[in-house]
């Protein structure tokens, strides 16, 4: 598509995605304070983080094939319109349960405009060219939740937990008005838009497409295993092993500047390698990673630096695994590619949600529920990719060299 480039492209469709880390990883320092204000105890209101995660995957099965049927414009208007909505009404709840609908609806706001980028992105490019395309927009993606700790903290200690969701507005407000003046519309024309039916179809297609079901396990359990991490990290590192509430965003924030780099790699080495290739090498090296975690912490060497080093590793080469696999499983949906991110979103934020309530919800003062959690959708992930799209990796492999 000539009418945007793909640096334009990309820095719209991270600021775009990078609703739902904001909304995820701001509010975290302020969750106590949340509870106090609600009258509840802080594991109710850390509830709040799965019922968004599972409500961004709702929402991205319901308005991904709407995406794919009136356009990714109108879709992703009205979702930044619900997202701040519900924004503004958080800051004035009272009780614990009307802060997990509210978190639920602005999910669902958050998922509509989550499932469009990648389509977005392969509705404009193909192959290598998206792969690259989508590792630049999630390069520029990670410095949300990089940044969003630390400004949550800032808001917080400024003025109150309000003043995150008052950001978090403010932040869909100019989103919005981005998109209203620079991005197109950039669904491809079919002459009959699908009806419910044929969406229902769509889903069969991709949930029965193997090789395409592989790529998504590797996203899915990826992205399991960090949120395995990301749940428990406040209390594994603070609470287990005594760093302060000072250092604790630092060690956070070293995985982003890792999974960025590691998203800079990949471009570079796109020129050289195929998708698939990447993606398993990245499969790997997060799993030695978990193994050695385990192996230290077993053997009782797990000082600080060392686990903090193997963590950053596993969490960081995301960046490796992420585009490559929704690049390769969006190559087989060309046609519905918004339907078929929203079947991989879902699945996403499911098993992010189910992993991260799980460990957080054993409540054992110990460090393995997460690793054991982090190594777990690890070894899945190797699994369930060799499995089911092994046989296309080694044709991929062959035909590149």
């Amino acid at each position: 598509m000539s009418s945007i480039g793909a640096r334009r492209l990309a820095l719209l469709v991270a600021a775009n995605t990078a609703l739902a880390p904001f909304a995820i990883d701001a509010y975290l320092p302020a969750l106590p304070r949340i509870a106090e204000h609600v009258g509840s105890n802080v594991h109710l209101a850390e509830l709040s983080l799965s019922v968004f995660l599972l409500g961004i995957a709702l929402g991205q099965l319901i308005f991904g094939p709407l995406s794919d049927r009136v356009g990714r414009w109108p879709i992703l208007v009205g979702g930044i319109g619900v997202f701040v909505l519900s924004s503004v009404a958080i800051t004035a709840v009272q009780d614990i349960h009307a802060l997990w609908a509210l978190r639920f609806v602005q999910a669902l706001g958050g998922g509509a405009c989550v499932v469009n980028s990648p389509a977005i992105v392969r509705d404009c490019f193909s192959g290598r060219e998206a792969a690259r395309v989508l590792s630049t927009m999630v390069m520029i993606l990670m410095l949300a939740p990089l940044a969003a700790p630390t400004l949550g903290s800032f808001l917080l200690h400024l003025f109150d937990w309000w003043a995150i969701f008052v950001f978090l507005a403010l932040y869909g407000c100019l989103l919005l008005l981005l998109i209203l003046r620079f991005l197109p519309e950039t669904r491809r024309v079919e002459s009959k838009p699908a009806g419910l039916r044929q969406v229902l179809r769509n889903y069969r297609t991709v949930l029965t497409h193997r090789e395409a079901l592989g790529y998504i396990a590797a996203v899915a359990f990826s992205f399991a295993g960090m949120f395995s991490f990301i749940t428990n990290s406040p209390y594994v590192y603070m609470g287990y092993y005594g760093v302060s509430s000072t250092i604790y965003p630092l060690l956070f924030g070293a995985n982003i500047i890792i999974m960025a780099s590691s998203n800079r790699i990949n471009i570079r080495l796109l020129a050289r390698y195929s998708p698939r290739q990447l993606l398993r090498a990245g499969l790997a090296i997060q799993l030695c990673a978990g193994l050695t975690l385990v192996a230290v912490i077993a053997a009782g060497l797990d000082a600080i630096p060392v686990v903090v080093t193997l963590i950053v590793l596993f969490v960081g080469v995301n960046g490796l695994i992420t585009p490559n696999a929704v690049s390769s499983m969006l190559d087989h949906f060309p046609g519905m590619s918004a339907t078929a991110n929203a079947v991989l979103g879902s699945l996403q934020f499911t098993a992010g949600g189910v992993a991260g309530a799980v460990v957080s919800g054993l409540q054992i003062a110990s460090v393995w529920p997460m690793v054991i959690g982090m190594v777990g959708a690890s070894i899945m992930a190797n699994l369930l990719v060799r499995a089911l799209a092994g046989s296309s990796t080694v044709a991929g492999h062959r035909s590149s060299t």
